[in-house]
């Protein structure tokens, strides 16, 4: 999502900046304007996306334990979180 973000930023900024033609009822720096803010959106949300929920883990860990009584199940579970 980072990339095609990346490049509609790079596609809108040569339309909205470098093109300087028109067609009939079509703005182009105007396409280059959405193209452009389009692509700081997909790119900000792709970071943010990268940033909460990629380096997310779960590790769930089972055991058996020898107690004075006898034998104990242990499960432990922990989440890693991106720091």
């Amino acid at each position: 999502m980072m990339a095609f973000g990346a490049v509609l930023v790079v596609v809108g900024a040569i339309l909205k900046f470098a093109v300087s033609a028109s067609a009939s009822g079509v703005s182009v720096p105007t396409i280059g304007l959405i193209l452009l803010l389009v692509g700081i959106a997909l790119f900000i949300a792709g970071l943010v996306a990268l940033l909460v929920g990629g380096n997310r883990s779960s590790v769930t860990r089972e055991g058996v334990q020898n107690v004075p009584g006898g034998q104990e199940r242990v499960v432990e579970q922990r989440d890693r979180w991106a720091s």
